[in-house]
Parts: structure tokens; sequence; C-alpha cells
């Protein structure tokens, strides 16, 4: 193995979908801070419902934009009062009688899953991450968790397809075998179709309802998989996806997904399932949640039950990579486009 550049690294992350908060806690007209990925953002919903995303600072003087207010669609900054559309285009100097050509950053942003999510880069390349057997389905989702682990997010991802840890923390003996399957250019699958030992709580779940049981795994951008497990009667969806923190530490957010069922009765089966779906996550959380809280990743000596991991190293490696730093610091290194520099240059001329 060459030492990766991306994987396990805690100044790089790949460029894709992160979320942010919870749909619910924002709404119309309100304005908050976010940090994502040790980047200081502003997060508002406008008059149409729509979320916006924008860099924290004001272009003008970097006055903090969550210290202004929401008009209509626009934001405008508190302290000279300049406002921004949902573009970043300044709108309106109160000083000045006609524009100049300053622009806010703005981050393409989407909600899914009762979530607000921001795309890293310029433009969208892919859909929010989804369960692949739900692509075309209609769908509930409950939110779960969050969970804080002193280790990187890709240390976590790994969990899943680590065949070693099934017979050793969770005691399901057997020989684990993953199959790869790339779906789309940046999502790579892992199939499992291993029968777990019927004695422990977690393998008495299973047979309950049927013995051709399924475990598929889905990475999505190297920030969020799925994981669909169950057996002919049912399946069971969970969404995990993962913030990089300061010091490559981890933030997780679960999310418990379902297919929609119409009626009375499909209403409390839909909660029943995803109920169900939160006691299996809870056994395997609780179960890994002692490791990834002190363990110190170095992948020294893999062996052939490491081969899925080998490959998701591999997958990581193939994606598009950023480099923020703590983004604070790198804020000042940011190139301004154009059209600022040319502003700036004829200010200072006159």
């Amino acid at each position: 193995m060459r030492k990766p550049k991306t994987f396990n690294n805690p100044e790089r992350f790949v460029e894709g979908w992160y979320w942010v908060m919870p749909s619910q806690n924002l709404r119309i007209g309100e304005v908050k801070p976010v940090t994502i990925l040790g980047r200081n953002l502003v997060i508002y919903r406008g008059k149409d419902k729509r979320v916006v995303i924008c860099d924290a600072y004001c272009p003008h003087m970097g006055a903090h934009l969550a210290e202004g207010q929401v008009e209509g669609n626009e934001i405008r900054c508190f302290f000279h009062h300049w406002k921004f559309d949902e573009q970043g285009v300044c709108t309106d100097i109160p000083c000045l009688t006609e524009s100049i050509p300053v622009k806010l950053k703005t981050w393409p942003t989407a909600e899914k899953y009762k979530m607000i999510w921001v795309w890293t880069g310029e433009n969208p390349q892919q859909p929010i991450p989804f369960v692949p057997e739900l692509e075309f389905e209609e769908y509930e989702s409950l939110i779960g968790p969050r969970i804080i682990t002193n280790c990187h997010p890709n240390v976590v991802m790994i969990n899943p397809i680590d065949a070693q840890h099934f017979s050793t923390v969770h005691q399901l003996p057997g020989d684990f075998f993953f199959e790869k399957v790339e779906i789309y250019q940046n999502a790579l699958m892992f199939n499992n179709y291993t029968r777990g030992n019927e004695e422990t709580f977690f393998g008495k779940l299973i047979h309950l309802f049927n013995n051709n049981n399924i475990y598929q795994i889905c990475y999505w951008n190297g920030s969020t998989f799925t994981l669909t497990f169950g057996s002919d009667f049912i399946h069971l969806h969970i969404m995990v996806t993962l913030h990089l923190l300061k010091a490559g530490k981890c933030e997780t957010q679960l999310i418990f997904i379902t297919k929609k069922r119409r009626g009375i009765v499909g209403k409390v089966l839909n909660r029943w399932v995803l109920w169900l779906t939160s006691l299996f996550a809870g056994y395997f959380v609780k179960g890994d949640a002692k490791v990834l809280q002190t363990i110190r990743f170095d992948f020294k000596t893999p062996i052939k039950a490491d081969q899925a991991i080998i490959q998701f190293i591999n997958y990581i490696e193939k994606q598009k990579p950023l480099m923020w730093e703590t983004w604070q610091l790198a804020r000042s290194r940011e190139v301004e486009p154009k059209e600022n520099n040319k502003w700036r240059e004829d200010l200072t001329n006159d």
C-alpha cells in the first residue's frame, strides 16, 4: 500500500454534499452562523422558503453577516447595510446611487431527508446521497442521534466493511466477504450475504424475519454511506453522514429511512420500521463507540480479511480532494474575483 494522500488526512476531504442542520431548525426569515469543515458560513431561509448558504463575512469590511437580517430572499449586512441576493450579487449600497461589481461567495444547497445540505465545490456534480434500493421510491425519514468521535471520518466509514470486527466486537462468527460494485463514479457499493450467530441479540433480530439476509453498504463521496440490512420480508436503511472536525475528529449524523407505505396501516408500519432501524443502529454504535473514541488509526499490517478496506481507501484516493485547512486562515489567502480587483484598482486610482 502506498501512503494515502486523502484517506485519514485531517487537512483534506472529498468534494461532495455535506449535511448542515435539520430543516426544521431554520425558519423563514431566519439567519444563523454555521461552521462546516472549519469554514465560517451563514445560512438563511428567504421568503420563498429556499435556503441560501454564503460565506460568513461581508466582502466590504468583513462584518459577520449573521448579525444582519433577511429581507425577502436577500440578506443585508448589519454594519453598512450592503445587501446581497441569493446568488451573492450586491444589489444595494445605501450610500451609493449605482451598484458596483462586488460579489459574496455562495454555495449550492439542497434539502432532503429533513436535512439541509451544502455542496463544497462550485457546481454539484452528483445528486445528494441516496439508498440505491429507494432511488425511484417515495420514502419517509427520521433524524437520529449525532455522535462525536476522536478519529477521522474515514476511520468511522470503514467500520461497516471491517470483516474481522463482526466476530470480535459483535460476536457474529463466519467468513465475511464483501463484493465490490462501482455503481457511479462517486459511489462504491459492497454486498455481503454471510449469516450471523443466532445466539446473539443481533443474530436473533436478523432471523426473526427470514433466513435470506442482505447486508449492503454504499459509499458516496467519502462523506456519507448508506447501510441496507434485512431479509426478503423487510429491509432497514440507515444513512450515516459525516463531518471532518478540527484535529481530525469526526461529527456523525444518523438518518433512518424507509420506503413509504400508504394508509393508516402503512403509517403505523413506517414508524415501526424506523424504530426497528434505530434499534439496529444503536446496537452497532454501542459496540463500536469505545474503540472509535480511543483509536489512533495506523494501518501498517493489512491482511486478506482487510481487502474491502483497501478497496475503500483506493476509492477515496480517486475522488476530488479539497484542502480548506481551518478555512479561517484560508479565507485571507483566497484570490478575489477579477471584478472585485478591478473595482479596488479603480478606487485606488481615484
